[in-house]
């Protein structure tokens, strides 16, 4: 009987190794989403600030897709394309964006703990991933001390809130693991170029609807947030992202997520004079502990 062998395992060392290096960088980049965010909608609507981005993003994408000459995808490919858009483009901003009315950017964090998770259980449905069962075993206990930490510094639950951000990590997941999928047939960052041209129509009519009354009176803060998410997470990003999960695998360069929460607070401390606390070190490296055991079953 011939042993199949995991998707994962087929990969030639330095190809994960690189996806590692990609993952990284984009974890790092998603680090600001929710801060610069937070900060967005304070001055604009969340409707306003989703298209917004995107249509920012969209532009751009259209043009390096021109300059670059990329070849149009196939008739099969749009359809996935749809699903990222939906997932990356529309889903996970409009609704963190509404979340971060009810919660702290500091509350969200909890649920992007949960975002490897997710990942990993549509790369299973959409690419045909198979990791043995001791990495769904890891992963969970990773996301738990990530939630754990998080609600050990006393954040105030907000049901609507709540609700919200566990949609938004099922939409984010789900666009992660298809455009890692489809990124291993057109390339990662012409994956998020498309997904995001393909919205542009549709992106700029809404922002239009839905442009502010008096957007002279946006504070300064407010314009950093958007220009953040515009640029870097809306497509900067995912360009390091989504090459990251198609060298690497989605299951295992996914699990880089769960240190996205530390990365934040990191930031946090540098720029805002935050404290580091003994507690957030040691779940740190208890999360570090869990990335490294999990990879290693992702094979």
């Amino acid at each position: 009987m011939t042993q199949q062998v995991s998707p994962a395992l087929d990969r030639p060392f330095d190809s994960r190794v690189a996806g590692l290096v990609n993952g990284m960088i984009g974890v790092i980049i998603f680090s600001g989403s929710l801060p610069a965010t937070r900060l967005a909608v304070t001055g604009f609507d969340p409707f306003f600030l989703t298209f917004a981005r995107g249509t920012i993003a969209g532009i751009l994408s259209l043009a390096l897709l021109l300059a670059f000459r990329e070849k149009r995808p196939s008739a099969a490919d749009l359809v996935s394309l749809a699903v990222i858009a939906l997932g990356v483009v529309v889903g996970f901003p409009l609704l963190t964006a509404i979340a971060l009315q009810h919660v702290t950017s500091a509350h969200s964090i909890v649920f992007i703990g949960l975002l490897p998770l997710a990942t990993a259980i549509f790369g299973v449905m959409r690419g045909g991933e198979r990791p043995k069962p001791v990495f769904w075993v890891f992963s969970a206990l990773g996301s738990v001390l990530v939630a754990g930490f998080a609600v050990s510094q006393g954040l105030t639950a907000s049901p609507l809130g709540d609700s919200l951000m566990l949609a938004a990590v099922i939409a984010c997941g789900l666009g992660y693991a298809e455009g890692a999928r489809l990124s291993k047939r057109l390339g990662g960052w012409q994956v998020i170029c498309w997904a995001l041209t393909i919205s542009l129509p549709v992106m700029a009519v809404g922002m239009v609807f839905a442009w502010p009354q008096n957007l002279a009176e946006v504070a300064a803060p407010a314009w950093g947030g958007l220009i953040y998410v515009s640029l870097f997470s809306m497509l900067i990003g995912f360009i390091f992202w989504y090459r990251g999960l198609a060298q690497g695998g989605t299951a295992s360069v996914g699990q880089l997520q769960l240190l996205q929460p530390f990365f934040g607070l990191a930031l946090a401390a540098t720029l805002l004079g935050e404290t580091v606390t003994p507690l957030m070190l040691v779940a740190t490296v208890g999360v570090i502990g869990c990335v490294a055991a999990a990879r290693r079953f992702a094979r």
